[in-house]
């Protein structure tokens, strides 16, 4: 794998191409890079002092924000909690969540996609996200639209569900890493569980993605470009057709060490209730059907969250 094939797209492009270009980037590498997404700089640049206000607030502060029993879901994960699948230690790190917001009844409000909780400061934290969330929601439809295509399926194909789905904007804190974390690793060697992940790019290095020959290499997407990664659930739905690739954010090297890292992934999601069950056109007499029993978003969401160490 040479990531210097790794093409950098542009969501612009005439949708018919894009969708081919995108669909054979992720068929290679599990990844794609696209500029030209069209979120507000300002609102983008916004939203990083923002973030970077909220984790620089006391421990006990964010900790109210922590909710028992949710995995994570919404608010606050103080540092140490998520740990990488089959990881020795915890991952370096800290997260804020914010979730769809759902009308009042929905069936899915109850339990499975719970309210929004929101920090008293910084100011406008609440306004701000709420308007980057349907940003990157906006955008993951769109490239979900051309990942249809490219799978021979209308370009309205998840359009239903995903309207509905559990997508989670995630604020990233990678706070300095000290000597006495000899071994930890800012974010393990994983997978993401959902259909899309959309990640800003930080300005600090790390982001990682191991090749089909088992070689760590970094991914720099160009200023202001969002990297695009295939995730756990789109892979199981096209039978690996296109894959889930593993990555990680390593530690920086000793002149970086003291420096803070700052990410936001938005995981897009399918509703809590969808059934994972495998494409039809993605099954062949040479690649038969992976995943013949079908699995609800939720009950794999679940599993994954058990273990990565967000839910007992």
């Amino acid at each position: 794998m040479d990531l210097a094939a790794l093409p950098v797209l542009s969501l612009t492009e005439d949708a018919a191409l894009l969708s081919r270009e995108l669909g054979a980037s992720f068929r290679q590498f599990g990844f794609a890079l696209v500029k030209d997404h069209g979120i507000d700089p300002g609102l983008i640049a916004r939203g990083w002092v923002l973030t970077r206000q909220f984790f620089a607030l006391g421990p006990q502060e964010k900790q109210r924000y922590c909710l028992p029993g949710q995995g994570g879901a919404r608010g606050y994960t103080p540092f140490g909690k998520e740990i990488a699948k089959g990881a020795a230690l915890p991952d370096l790190k800290e997260f804020w969540h914010v979730g769809r917001t759902l009308p009042p009844g929905h069936r899915l409000a109850a339990d499975a996609m719970p309210a929004n909780v929101w920090p008293d400061r910084p100011s406008g934290f609440r306004e701000l996200f709420t308007e980057l969330f349907a940003a990157f929601d906006s955008i993951g439809a769109v490239i979900l639209s051309r990942i249809a295509v490219d799978l021979g399926l209308p370009p309205d194909a998840f359009a239903a569900a995903t309207e509905e789905g559990n997508s989670v904007l995630r604020l990233l804190h990678y706070p300095p890493v000290e000597a006495s974390q000899a071994g930890a690793i800012r974010a393990g060697a994983h997978e993401d569980i959902n259909l899309i992940t959309l990640l800003l790019g930080a300005e600090e290095a790390g982001l990682e993605l191991l090749t089909r020959q088992g070689n760590w290499v970094p991914v720099s997407p160009p200023a202001g470009a969002l990297v695009v990664n295939i995730g756990d659930m789109l892979q199981r739905l096209t039978n690996h057709v296109l894959p889930s690739t593993t990555h990680r954010v390593r530690n920086p090297e000793a002149a970086r060490a003291g420096l803070s890292r700052y990410a936001m992934p938005f995981f897009l999601h399918l509703p809590s209730d969808y059934p994972l069950q495998t494409l039809p056109g993605c099954i062949s007499d040479a690649q038969p059907d992976r995943y013949p029993e079908s699995i609800t978003a939720d009950e794999f969401l679940q599993e994954r969250l058990r273990e990565i160490g967000l839910k007992r």
